[in-house]
């Protein structure tokens, strides 16, 4: 854990710097949290203004902040602060107008936000900073001065939607950029009464933009730079076009703008819109999508990201000695961790020669989680079935959750490829006891369902209602494996109870699986849930919309109920990702005296540049519901603030599902698929017969290991109040609170430990 006090007094007295540099990444969220946590440990921070440009011509291009002067910024595109291209930081002479710009204000402590290239431009300026400084006692400043500032601490965030930098999990601005690319193929959907082929052409210097939108949208054809297409590609692209024809009226060819065959030639979208034309004859249009993926509003993923980061680079900023190397600051498993930043610029111009060398193989592997990405994609093209005698039966229960559609696809198309009958029964469990709603599925009844929110199945009940009922069905359509797809009470219980059934009816002795899908995000066994991401937008979007009605008017504060149940994820996220200023939840007790120290702490903050407040809260307490706490704020913050309650409700369940619910959906539904034929053939004698506890699990993603965790051990570790004992993401609420000002002890935070990386950590870490 950090000890506050101890960063507090490295803190005071020293002065940082935060600029943004490269491209239009979605880094306001990082500025935010990085001038925040800054003045928070006692430091002065500075904004510079126009990237390495402001760094160099100083001035007002570097100005002292306050809290305030990045309020109400986190919702917005780009970088607030600004980025310019600076040729004069790549000489000497543009260096040392930096060091003495940096020097005669004191600071020596430096973030930057960007790509590959300012980080590296940000590394030599930390190797030349003694030189700098002997230069400028020669010229402009005294020796004293020289001495008291003798090294330059640097710390990086990456801001790319390339999400190209080796080591770490995820970028700062490549979750919007696949929002964006989402909502157009999204609209492109809807134009499917026409009968077209649509090639979309898509940014992201190499590959995942491309591959990660074209797992989302189901690209029926996919070109990429890394994975150049064999020797005539042409006639195989065409033949995947004709078969997908069948149940479907759109296909969707995705082009990386950097993709190129196996000789390096260039691969166009024209040129493929002209082939489909000539070979096929279909209507065939091209959409290049362009710099509409750089901008928009951050997405909920982007905002936490950031904040997680920007604290963790302050963290590490002050407790920096002057030979610790410059890092960056990455995400491993949905934790910060600290990067040798020169060991990940040579991963990484490591790939750009791998690919200049045509060495392609090799660099799939130092992308990350590329490998399986790529894997995953062509499990789910279209294959020529062999013949088994499993049959698998899906039902999805619970609330609908939006990713669930996503699953079922994935998990339908590798059964099939697999040779196994895929039975789909409508309405859950009781779908299944009735046995009359059922589809034995092919390959294109799931086509276009990626994108589709809700449940097409539909869900119901818990199956200790009509125990005898599920197992005659199971009898009749001979089922040997049971995919359940739902959340907490109706899929994990659900699945415990036939399990513990297995002793009365031996016809539950099959492999059974659950996907966790609820969009609480309390199915213990895994620290995410298909849906939960999706909400956690919907609710986000909410509030930002909520904050914007009250522009213009007084001071007001809003009471905003969100869902989540006993689960305080989706209102803790949800608060992180729109600056609330207060978020309660059931596992985070509070007393009525803790009420009243928020109220006046919001009190103080209107009395001065704060015009609105948002208070978050789901079932939190017994007493202190949603209705309580608005009374209370309107009570105490009379004459300061007028108070407004809203209940979001629903609609935290509604829309179609986030690139993020529809990529884990699709690699979970195809996980469980691979596990469940694996356990069909493993117990196979005669005819299925599994009754041993491993037989009958929740399939989980725990930090970036897939685990697949037997429901009975997991009943050990679950609070019935329908959540895990351990919640992973508690940690961020010392973050919520001392991004809205409070004095919280940071004894729950856990800093970011040292990761190196080289070529075989990258091979072996492959991700998820």
């Amino acid at each position: 854990s950090v000890d506050l006090e101890k960063l507090k007094m490295t803190g005071a007295g020293r002065a940082m710097a935060v600029l943004t540099s490269g491209g239009d990444a979605q880094m306001n969220a990082a500025v935010r949290a990085v001038t925040r946590m800054g003045i928070y440990v006692g430091a002065k921070v500075y904004l510079i203004h126009e990237g390495y440009q402001g760094l160099v011509d100083g001035g007002d291009n570097i100005k002292l902040a306050h809290w305030h002067s990045v309020t109400n910024i986190i919702q917005l595109g780009g970088t607030v602060i600004g980025s310019a291209r600076c040729k004069a930081f790549t000489t000497r002479e543009g260096r040392l107008a930096a060091a003495f710009n940096l020097v005669k204000r004191g600071i020596t402590n430096l973030c930057v936000c960007g790509g590959d290239g300012s980080l590296t431009g940000a590394n030599i300026f930390r190797s030349e900073w003694s030189g700098l400084l002997q230069e400028l006692v020669e010229k402009r400043i005294a020796e004293t001065m020289a001495k008291q500032f003798s090294h330059l601490n640097i710390v990086g965030l990456v801001g790319s939607i390339d999400n190209d930098f080796c080591g770490t999990d995820m970028t700062i601005g490549a979750d919007s950029a696949l929002h964006r690319i989402m909502e157009i193929v999204d609209a492109i959907m809807t134009t499917a009464q026409h009968q077209r082929t649509f090639v979309l052409e898509v940014m992201g210097r190499h590959c995942y933009l491309a591959l990660v939108s074209a797992l989302a949208a189901g690209a029926e054809w996919l070109f990429i730079p890394e994975v150049p297409p064999q020797e005539g590609w042409e006639d195989r692209m065409c033949a995947r076009l004709e078969q997908s024809r069948t149940g479907s009226r759109l296909n969707i060819v995705i082009v990386a703008e950097g993709a190129i065959d196996r000789n390096g030639k260039p691969i166009s979208s024209t040129y493929i819109k002209d082939l489909v034309v000539k070979r096929l004859g279909y209507d065939t249009r091209v959409t290049v999508l362009g710099h509409v993926q750089r901008g928009g509003t951050p997405s909920a993923f982007d905002r936490i990201l950031s904040s997680k980061l920007g604290v963790e680079a302050v963290v590490a900023l002050m407790e920096a000695a002057p030979d610790t190397p410059a890092c960056v600051i990455g995400l491993s498993g949905n934790h910060a961790v600290r990067l040798p930043l020169m060991e990940c610029v040579e991963m990484t111009k490591l790939v750009q020669q791998s690919m200049n060398e045509k060495r392609f193989d090799e660099a799939v592997k130092l992308r990350g989680s590329f490998e399986n990405n790529w894997n995953i994609y062509k499990l789910l093209a279209f294959q020529k079935p062999a013949e088994t005698d499993y049959s698998l039966a899906i039902v999805n229960v619970g609330a609908p959750a939006p990713g669930m559609n996503a699953a079922v696809r994935s998990a339908v198309r590798l059964a099939i490829a697999h040779g196994h009958k895929v039975y789909a029964f409508n309405n859950g469990f009781q779908g299944l006891a009735d046995g009359e709603q059922v589809c034995e599925m092919k390959w294109h009844t799931v086509a276009g369902w990626t994108g589709q929110g809700g449940s097409i199945l539909g869900t119901k009940s818990l199956p200790s209602k009509c125990l005898d009922k599920i197992v005659s069905t199971l009898n009749k359509y001979r089922i040997t494996a049971l995919l359940v797809i739902g959340g907490f009470e109706q899929g994990y219980h659900g699945v415990l109870e036939l399990f513990e059934a297995r002793r009365h009816f031996e016809e539950l002795c099959i492999p059974m699986c659950i996907i966790p899908a609820t969009i609480s995000n309390n199915v213990p066994g895994t620290d995410f849930s298909v849906g939960a991401d999706t909400a956690v937008n919907a609710a986000m979007e909410g509030c930002d919309k909520i904050k914007q009605s009250a522009s213009g008017t007084k001071r007001r504060v809003f009471v905003v109920e969100t869902m989540g149940g006993f689960c305080g994820y989706l209102a803790t996220s949800t608060g992180l990702a729109v600056g609330a200023d207060a978020v309660y939840i059931y596992e985070d007790p509070f007393t009525i005296h803790d009420l009243k120290t928020n109220v006046e702490h919001l009190a103080e903050k209107m009395k001065k540049d704060i015009q609105r407040g948002l208070v978050l809260n789901e079932y939190c307490h017994e007493h202190y519901t949603t209705d309580f706490i608005h009374k209370l704020y309107s009570a105490e913050g009379k004459g300061i603030f007028d108070c407004r309650v809203n209940v979001l409700g629903h609609l935290q369940q509604g829309g179609a599902p986030s690139p993020f619910d529809r990529n884990f959906g699709t690699k979970m539904g195809v996980k469980a698929v691979q596990w469940l034929s694996q356990k069909m053939t493993e117990n196979y004698r005669q005819r299925v017969f599994a009754n041993s506890p491993n037989t009958a699990c929740v399939l989980g993603l725990n930090r970036k290991v897939v685990a697949f965790t037997p429901v009975a051990e997991l009943k050990e570790i679950t609070d019935f109040h329908r959540v895990p004992k351990d919640q992973w993401w508690f940690h961020m609420r010392p973050l919520l609170k001392m991004l809205a000002k409070y004095q919280t002890s940071f004894s729950e935070y856990v800093p970011g430990s040292l990761k190196h990386v080289t070529q075989r950590s990258l091979s072996v870490d492959t991700g998820f």
